[in-house]
């Protein structure tokens, strides 16, 4: 089952711990705003993308159901 990704670039701060944390799901901007790179995470990323919506100061990510 694969887990579903949202950001929300306005509230991004640019910390880069999505980044560190799932470089497979995510990556940053030039000015280092999150880019959700595979919104729609496989079950083999899917455990490293929820530590990183954990770990995002922020809280600019999500896990979107349904």
């Amino acid at each position: 089952m694969s887990v579903r990704i949202a950001a929300d670039r306005d509230r991004c701060i640019g910390a880069g711990m999505c980044v560190m944390t799932a470089e497979q799901v995510f990556d940053q901007d030039d000015e280092g705003v999150v880019v959700v790179l595979i919104p729609e995470v496989s079950p083999e990323h899917a455990a490293a993308a929820e530590r990183a919506v954990a770990s995002c100061p922020a809280g600019a990510l999500r896990i979107v159901e349904g």
